[in-house]
């Protein structure tokens, strides 16, 4: 072959792997999975991608999860009556293995209205003022993606459309969320618009001194801001005024990274009803990072455990000082009173 032949082969198969070259872009940081309030975390393999994101197996994790911290600023002495959430099997979540370590009997129950499985014990506070407490669980948990959904149950849609205590289905929040929206019949593409209309309206914000934090849909819907119970609790508000069953979900959220650390704080999402299958959707996620709000409307990552379902809950034995809000942090009461001081002892560790 004449060499300047040669030469112009050898120059294009060289421009062609430089073009190759250029197309392999970094991983973007701010596509990573943002449920990391965290600390002490090992930089090591991240689980998470942008899943383009969505491949036809969901990814699964498996951890092991420390519920653990003590009931604390009590009188040394005082009996103290205490409620755990009890994390179960789920549609997305398995739980291996669990080890409780409590002072004093306790007893394993279900409340009635959602299912919730719920610990039970009362103890008396050490010389510090503390009742500890730890459950360790082995939890593998599996991504939800909308092509695998969870299947309702008997009787869900009636449960689900209800109204609670900070979560109405009279105050016509619709109207201000949706303004002149005219919703799909198909609830599938109903639900999407509701999302895109709460995570226009919602900013995930934090202020001190707001009453955010309660999962109240009016105070949300006229605050515009809050964190992940406010905007999933407008979010249910506005399909059950749509006539649409949705569901509050609450548990803990897991660094996307593999390794072991502390968790700082719970995270909760939301699911809907469409084609009699739940739907899940993390609108705060979204707003945190909006190159992933395609994926978290019906997708959920892996990087979670699930503890409880539902609001106002009557706990098992039933407690005196009224309904619960929510439970994702231990409940106690001292003689029928709410006391809500309590040191976090949340951890994780990867099960490799």
């Amino acid at each position: 072959m004449p060499r300047n032949k040669m030469n112009l082969k050898h120059l294009i198969l060289a421009f062609a792997l430089f073009s190759i070259g250029c197309q392999q872009k970094e991983p973007n940081e701010s596509q990573q999975n943002h449920l990391e309030p965290l600390t002490n975390t090992p930089p090591v393999t991240d689980i998470t991608d942008d899943r383009d994101l969505i491949d036809d197996e969901p990814k699964l994790r498996q951890f092991k999860f420390v519920y653990g911290g003590a009931i604390s600023e009590l009188q040394p002495g005082a009996l103290v009556s205490i409620w755990l959430p009890v994390a179960a099997d789920t549609h997305e979540q398995e739980v291996l293995d669990r080890e409780i370590n409590v002072p004093g009997e306790y007893v394993i129950d279900e409340e009635a209205k959602f299912g919730n499985r719920i610990l039970h014990f009362k103890a008396t506070a050490n010389k510090d003022g503390e009742v500890p407490f730890e459950v360790t669980y082995n939890i593998s948990r599996r991504e939800a993606i909308r092509e695998q959904g969870e299947a309702l149950s008997e009787g869900e849609t009636k449960l689900f459309k209800q109204a609670t205590s900070f979560v109405p289905v009279d105050k016509e929040l619709s109207t201000d969320v949706l303004g002149d929206t005219n919703l799909a019949d198909d609830p599938l593409t109903a639900g999407r618009q509701i999302y895109d209309a709460i995570n226009q309206r919602m900013q995930y914000d934090k202020p001190e001194g707001k009453a955010w934090g309660r999962g109240d849909s009016v105070w949300a819907c006229g605050n515009g801001f809050g964190n992940c119970t406010d905007f999933h609790s407008l979010f249910i508000s506005v399909c059950r005024e749509q006539n649409i069953a949705a569901r509050f979900e609450i548990g803990f959220p897991i660094p996307s990274k593999i390794g072991a650390g502390e968790v700082s704080g719970y995270h909760c999402w939301a699911k809907f009803e469409a084609g009699n299958q739940w739907v899940p959707v993390d609108i705060s996620e979204a707003d945190k990072d909006p190159t992933l709000t395609d994926y978290y409307y019906g997708n959920l990552t892996a990087n979670r455990v699930t503890f409880t379902t539902g609001r106002d809950l009557k706990l098992t034995p039933e407690q005196e000082a009224g309904p619960v809000n929510f439970l994702v942090y231990p409940y106690a009461e001292v003689e029928g009173k709410v006391h809500t001081t309590f040191r976090k002892g949340f951890q994780y560790e990867d099960v490799q």
